[in-house]
C-alpha cells in the first residue's frame, strides 16, 4: 500500500506568513484541505506529483496571493478549478472576513468535481461546484460575481474570452501566469483592450499575478488602456 506523500520539513502553514493574514480556524480548514489532497492524489492526478512535498507553498500560499489582490471581493468565480486552487483557498479565507462570501467553482471533470465537493463538505467552506463547461454557466453567474480567478488553465487570450461576461458586469479577473507572461499579454492585446495591474509572485519571482479589468474587444467603442 502506497503512503501519502510527505511534506518537506520547511513546508507547512508557516509559509503563509507575509502573504495574507489568516485566522487559526482558517489554517485548520486549510490543513484539512491539504490532507484530503494528499489522500485523493493516490488515486487521482489532482496536481503535479512533483509539487506535493511543497503543497503548502506551491498551492496554498500561491493561491492566497489572489485573495491579497482583491481582499474586498466576497463573491468569486473560479474557472477550471481542478484541485481547487485558488478557489477553495479563497472560500476558506473570505468566509470569516466578509458576509455573504461565496465561491463558484467551475470544473467540468467529474472526478475533480467530486474532490471539490468532498473538501467543501469536510471544511464547511461556502462554495458551489458547477460540473460544467465555463461557457455554459458564465452567463448565469456573471451578474453575481465580484471577481474571477483562474490558475494554470489557458493562454491569456482564451482566459479573457472566458471572463468577458463577468467583466461586462464589472468583475476584475486575476490570473497566475509564468515566466512567459509578457508574451501572453502582448498576444492578448492584439484582440482586447484592458487595464492591467501586474504583481510579482512571492512564491516564484519569475511568475506574475495579473489583475485585468475594463476588458473589451479591440476596436469597440470607447477608449481602453493596456499595460
Amino acid at each position: 500500500m502506497s503512503r501519502p506523500a510527505r511534506l518537506a520539513v520547511e513546508d507547512g502553514p508557516e509559509v503563509l506568513h507575509g502573504i495574507f493574514e489568516v485566522s487559526r480556524e482558517t489554517v485548520e480548514r486549510l490543513t484539512t484541505y491539504v490532507n484530503l489532497l494528499l489522500h485523493w492524489q493516490k488515486a487521482q492526478n489532482l496536481v503535479a506529483p512533483s509539487t506535493l512535498p511543497e503543497a503548502w507553498r506551491r498551492h496554498v500560499a500561491d493561491s492566497l496571493q489572489v485573495v491579497a489582490m482583491a481582499p474586498d471581493a466576497a463573491r468569486w468565480a473560479d474557472l477550471g478549478s481542478g484541485a481547487g486552487f485558488p478557489g477553495l483557498v479563497t472560500a476558506m479565507v473570505q468566509m470569516e472576513r466578509l458576509p455573504g462570501a461565496h465561491v463558484h467553482l467551475i470544473e467540468s471533470n467529474s472526478r475533480k468535481a467530486a474532490f471539490l465537493r468532498t473538501v467543501i463538505r469536510e471544511t464547511g467552506c461556502p462554495a458551489t461546484v458547477h460540473a460544467s463547461r465555463i461557457e455554459d454557466v458564465s452567463g448565469e453567474l456573471a451578474g453575481e460575481i465580484d471577481a474571477v480567478s483562474a490558475r494554470a488553465l489557458a493562454d491569456l487570450s482564451e482566459l479573457l474570452a472566458y471572463t468577458e461576461p463577468f467583466q461586462n458586469h464589472g468583475a476584475p479577473a486575476i490570473f497566475h501566469k509564468g515566466k512567459n507572461f509578457r508574451d501572453e499579454v502582448a498576444r492578448a492585446a492584439h484582440a482586447w483592450e484592458f487595464d492591467l495591474v501586474e504583481r510579482e509572485s512571492l512564491i516564484d519571482p519569475d511568475s506574475r499575478l495579473l489583475m485585468i479589468s475594463g476588458l473589451r474587444p479591440r476596436g469597440a467603442t470607447g477608449k481602453g488602456q493596456t499595460g
